[in-house]
């Protein structure tokens, strides 16, 4: 039987591509989703351990501010007392200290390369022998003067810096010029991210990045000889209790626990997508053994005659399945492998630097591959093999296929619609509970996809029933032969439809909430910025410097301009989040709708607090409340007013004058800017000017804004159609296999038809109209069910969305629909034109 199934194979290498196709696309995902993320798993972790070699120890600050701890003042970092101490604990080498935060430099056009949140400085520690051991330089020296610093050798390259040439370096306050003294390489993580890595001399970082005299973090390395732990128990009797001591190994064995963590959301992610192709992919695979097995009725009844045994024919089927799962399975890990070369070589292109080594191909992902191969295309086939074993061996005797029993029909019917009820029913339950109905949801989603599926050839004949006036009226004879030809074969059209059907529901569902999601956003920024511009650091950069904020206060022709500080108080005994804003001005930037009192006391001895915040703690409007400042001064204050929530605000507001003198470091994520004549180019070029033309500063208007917040949903829509375009491409897979099947099934009514007077012409349009009904069928499944998943989902955010309303996407629904059109156009091209070129004489023979 074994030889019987390998013939059979052979014989019908045509028809089967199709599935190997299918199973080959699947496969290549998963094995090349883990090949890319095992290679750059050991990659980053070989980095990580060859950063961490030297490092016995590492010691880590992470306060900036003077503060008090049991009751004894507590410095904002490490002392040079303190490193003196380190350096003497026995057995201890060398101390490398550092100070890092924000600093960027342009490219030749003026932008700033890298984005944002990888763009370091820090200081250059040389040591005895006048270098610093992170850093290899290629060129120059590391800077020894305040007016010098050392680029990574990238940023030197992509901006076209020269050693002795000036270099213009932003951080969160004025743009400077340095010298450069010198480029290096290194292995720091954020220039391997695509960044920037900016050399300071040590005074000069103490004084942008902390305070001088004092460093944020120190390497120890150790003698030979030397014990790691006990340096590390030394080091912690030294240093404060919120201090973080980790031994080199500690830190190596961390790093590469989250590279491990942060690959297995892409892992996961691309895995899913993987799963979502292959699952289209069984319909595929199933229908074309269903075909298959229907169209060798005669041999199989043949094989049972002859003395085949019903097990043996199941058998014979299931071996042809494996034979296809591991052809398929063999040529989707080789496209793998390749696929994980080419996301590697992406990446780069990106700007992301990966760390050279050696590509990852692990037992685990060869298992992986093969095993969902050959297992997705033996379940495919089971049900078709399954039918196959009953077909009775006079049916030998007979050229009429097997036919599905009522029996059989109505059973699928009945368990379709139990499931479809299960899953609705968990599907509105979720929806019911909100924020914490996800699981039910997608339990329910997954019963309704299911149950849907099961349901597709039932509800082909009453929808392809409302188009068939319309292709009788538009199309004659080729029309009503395609309108019939898809409902001839239920099974087969819901086969084909439901691969289609669950592509569109993901898209639809996730373009539904997307769309929604991004017009509340819109309607959130346009309602409550009246602003004409909001200043940012670029790539979330950190914070704006007090002089940034003088700076765009003095800029002509501007109007109203306040920081938004984010302040930390205590009030009346529990902390609080609040906004630091400029009285006056901050009603003329934002939407600050007031409910009781006025926003002008804050230019007093006053406080504003949101309505919800209010209600909650027992404050009303004048009464008295104690704040406690950062640096631990209280004072009594009023509350001035309270105002709608609004979420471009904290629930405090506060004016700067009052919170200013209690902040040593003021962090500023955004200043508000409002400009006679509003939004132009000239008066955007003003705040540029004023700024400094500074690349790390970002000046957006209102579309911008809107723009930065919806861009995001955008972005993350674009990669997931992208994925979802797999189990797209597999879905037209079946069409064509389905139509291809028909055909050849078909080839003596075809031949008839050709003979009664149909020209080729028709026959071409009968095909394709066929193809377009089927697919433009499952697509309004998809649609139907992705836009009722996309409300249940909504209805688990809306409360932490202000102003969600779902909003149905027209236009790309209708986009989808036409697009399904043409899939069915297309993927007609191929069994049209086969079909019309059959000789007439010789298809009638045909048996």
């Amino acid at each position: 039987m074994f030889r019987t199934a390998l013939r059979t194979v052979l014989a019908h290498k045509a028809r089967l591509l199709m599935t190997v196709l299918a199973v080959m696309l699947g496969v290549a995902f998963v094995s090349g989703t883990l090949v890319f993320t095992d290679t750059l798993g050991n990659a980053f972790n070989k980095q990580s351990a060859k950063s961490y070699k030297d490092v016995a120890v590492s010691v880590t600050t992470y306060y900036a501010d003077d503060q008090e701890t049991d009751g004894k003042k507590q410095e904002p970092g490490l002392s040079p007392k303190v490193l003196d101490e380190i350096g003497a604990i026995d057995g201890v080498a060398s101390v490398t200290p550092r100070v890092e935060g924000f600093a960027g430099v342009a490219d030749p056009d003026g932008k700033l390369i890298g984005n944002g949140w990888s763009n370091t400085g820090t200081n250059f520690a040389p040591g005895e022998n006048g270098k610093d051991p992170a850093y290899d330089f290629t060129e120059g020296t590391g800077p020894t003067e305040a007016g010098q610093v050392a680029l990574d050798k990238d940023t030197a390259s992509r901006g076209e810096y020269k050693v002795g040439g000036p270099v213009r370096v932003a951080t969160n306050g004025p743009v400077k010029e340095y010298t450069l003294s010198g480029i290096f390489t290194t292995e720091d993580g954020a220039v391997n991210a695509g960044g920037s890595l900016v050399l300071f001399d040590p005074s000069v970082a103490q004084k942008l990045f902390l305070k001088p005299g004092y460093f944020q973090m120190a390497n120890v390395t150790a003698a030979p000889g030397a014990s790691d732990t006990k340096i590390r128990g030394d080091i912690e009797s030294l240093v404060p209790k919120d201090a973080e001591v980790q031994t080199g190994k500690q830190l190596a064995d961390q790093q590469a626990a989250d590279i491990e963590r942060e690959l297995s959301g892409i892992n996961q992610m691309l895995l899913a997508f993987a799963a979502i192709a292959l699952f289209v992919g069984i319909f595929l695979i199933s229908n074309t053994f269903t075909m298959l097995v229907a169209q060798r009725t005669k041999e199989l009844a043949l094989l049972r005659a002859v003395g085949a045994s019903r097990r043996q024919v199941k058998r014979s089927v299931l071996a042809e399945a494996l034979i296809v799962g591991l052809v398929a399975s063999t040529i989707g890990f080789v496209l793998g492998v390749g696929l994980a070369v080419g996301l590697r070589s992406a990446m780069g292109q990106f700007g992301a630097k990966v760390p050279a080594g050696p590509l990852m191909i692990t037992p685990v992902a060869v298992a992986a591959a093969f095993g969902v191969g050959v297992v997705i295309t033996l379940i495919a086939a089971w049900l078709p093999a399954r039918r196959a074993a009953k077909i009775p061996p006079v049916a030998a005797m007979s050229s009429v296929h097997a036919v599905a029993t009522m029996k059989s029909l109505v059973l699928r019917n009945s368990i379709g619609a139990v499931l479809t009820l299960i899953g609705a029913a968990g599907i509105i339950a979720g929806a019911g509970v909100g924020k914490d109905g996800k699981l039910l949801i997608g339990a329910g989603a997954f019963f309704s996809l299911v149950g849907v599926i099961v349901l597709i050839p039932l509800l082909s004949r009453p929808v392809i029933a409302l188009v068939q006036p319309l292709l009788n009226r538009l199309y004659g004879v080729a029309g009503k032969l395609a309108g019939q030809n898809a409902v001839r074969n239920p099974r087969r059209t819901g086969a084909t439809a439901s691969a289609l059907a669950i592509g569109l529901t993901l898209v639809t569902g996730l373009t539904t909430v997307g769309v929604t999601l991004g017009t509340a956003i819109d309607k959130a920024t346009t309602d409550n910025i009246k602003a004409d511009y909001m200043i940012t650091m670029a790539g979330g950069g950190g914070g704006l410097d007090e002089s940034a904020v003088k700076a765009l206060g003095k800029a002509p022709g501007v109007t109203a301009v306040s920081p938004q500080r984010a302040s930390y108080l205590v009030i009346d005994g529990e902390d609080s989040f609040a906004s630091g804003v400029t009285p006056g001005d901050i009603q003329q930037l934002l939407a600050l709708k007031t409910e009781t009192g006025s926003l002008d006391s804050l230019s007093g001895d006053a406080i504003a607090v949101a309505s919800d915040t209010a209600k909650s703690r027992g404050w009303k409007t004048g009464d008295t409340v104690t704040v406690k400042y950062e640096d631990d001064k209280t004072a009594r204050l009023k509350i001035g007013a309270t105002y709608e929530p609004n979420e471009f605000t904290s629930p405090t507001l506060i004016s700067t004058d009052l919170v200013g003198p209690h902040e040593e470091r003021p962090h500023t994520p955004e200043v508000y800017v409002s400009m006679d004549g509003g939004a132009t180019e000239a008066n955007e070029l003003a705040l540029v000017d004023a700024l400094g033309d500074n690349p790390a500063i970002s000046v957006a208007d209102q579309q911008d804004i809107r723009n930065q917040f919806g861009g995001m949903i955008n972005t993350a829509l674009n990669i997931m159609y992208g994925l979802l375009g797999m189990a797209l491409i597999i879905a037209v897979l079946g069409v064509v296999n389905t139509l291809a099947m028909s055909v050849f099934e078909r080839q003596q009514e075809i031949g008839m038809l050709r003979a009664i007077g149909l020209d080729r012409r028709r026959v071409k349009r009968m095909i394709r109209l066929e193809a377009v009904v089927i697919s433009v069928f499952g697509a309004l499944v998809g649609v139907g069910l992705g836009t009722f998943l996309a409300w249940a989902i909504g209805e688990t955010i809306r409360g932490s969305i202000p102003g969600y309303v779902l909003v149905l996407p027209w236009e790309r629904i209708g986009i989808f629909l036409v697009l399904a059109g043409l899939v069915g156009v297309l993927a007609a091209l191929w069994p049209a034109r086969s079909a019309a070129k059959l000789n007439m004489l010789t298809a009638i023979k045909t048996e």
